[in-house]
Formats: structure tokens, sequence, C-alpha cells
């Protein structure tokens, strides 16, 4: 049962995209399932808060951030999900009872539409996502013992690798080589390297 507050929260949410036309709805959708599709860089929520002005609706910037945010998550899930139209209207009826029929109408017939599409893209996404390296810091140690052994005397390199998720989160792995795995580590290194400048 979700709290009272997420269910305020939820419904002010829904209240703002039901103000919405139709028309309105549908254009800010678009930008929302143009980006979902990878046909985008990201979502302009700038441009969509000038049409909604243009058009008389004012919202604050949270507001609109919000709006942009859940509409976001609710395609991305129904397209993690692979719904139908039927069950994503069905799964926001759940969620709350403040909805238009006007607007479900939208989002239904938005979804689809292009619901397949979006559900393709995230699915090519999670076989190709990989993160991105943006930082290695290295560092020599020498294990001088351990409970097994009282005198290692054996020399190791630290490694720290900070990589940006495909989420966008950074995330931090460490792990530790020995001194002949180093080398062959940085032997493949210097190869790809050389193969990146022949590119």
């Amino acid at each position: 049962m979700p709290a009272a507050e997420d269910l305020h929260g939820t419904n002010k949410l829904v209240d703002n995209i039901c103000r919405l036309s139709p028309d309105l709805l549908v254009e800010a959708c678009q930008h929302i399932l143009t980006y979902l599709q990878g046909q985008a860089r990201g979502v302009d929520s700038a441009e969509i808060s000038d049409r909604f002005q243009r058009a008389g609706v004012r919202l604050d910037h949270e507001a609109l951030q919000n709006t942009i945010r859940f509409l976001l998550i609710t395609f991305r899930s129904a397209g993690k999900n692979n719904l139908s139209g039927d069950d994503l209207v069905l799964r926001l009826e759940e969620g709350s009872n403040k909805w238009s029929k006007a607007s479900l109408q939208v989002l239904h017939n938005l979804w689809s539409e292009h619901g397949a599409l979006v559900h393709a893209q995230q699915q090519v996404q999670a076989m190709l996502s990989i993160g991105q390296l943006v930082d290695i810091q290295w560092k020599l140690g020498m294990a001088v013992s351990s409970d097994t052994c009282r005198s290692l005397n054996s020399p190791y390199v630290s490694l720290l690798l900070k990589i940006i998720e495909p989420s966008g989160q950074i995330c931090q792995r460490s792990f530790e080589m020995t001194i002949p795995q180093f080398q062959n580590f940085h032997k493949q290194f210097k190869e790809m390297a050389a193969v990146m400048e022949t590119v």
C-alpha cells in the first residue's frame, strides 16, 4: 500500500498531466518517446516548458520536471515489461483514480503506436550497454606478510577504476594484480592504443 504522501504526490502529478490538452500531452509524450526510441539524445524540458507556456499552461520548474520524469519512467517501465496499451492504462488507473479519460486515451494511443519500438530499443541498449571509463588510479604496494605466510615480500599493483554506468551513475571498481599480471595488462593496453591510432 503506498504511503498517503506518495499517493498525494502521484495524484498531484496526474492532475498536472490531466490539465494538458490532448494535443499538448501528445507533443510532450512525443519528445519522451523519441528519446526512448533512441532517436534523440535527451528530452528537452526547456522546449516542452516553452510550448506549455505558449499554450497557457503554467507549471513551475519542479512540477514540469516531475511531470516529464513521471512520463519518462512510465514509458520506460512499460517498455521494460513489454506492456500493451491496455496494460499501461490499467497500471496507471491502479496508481491513481484521478486520470481523465482523454489523458488515458492519449497515452493508450501513443503507447500502442510506439511501445514496440521503445521495447526493441531497450533490448538493444541492454545488450550493448557498457560503462565508460573516466579515471584510473594505481599504486604499487608490497605484501609483507599474511595470515598464512610470515614472509611474503611480494610486490603488487592496486588499481581503482571509475566508470560511468549506462544509467549515468558513477561507480568504482578496485582490484589487485601481481607484477606479471600487471605487465600483461599493460602490454594489452599498449596493443589497444596502437590499434585505436590506426582507426
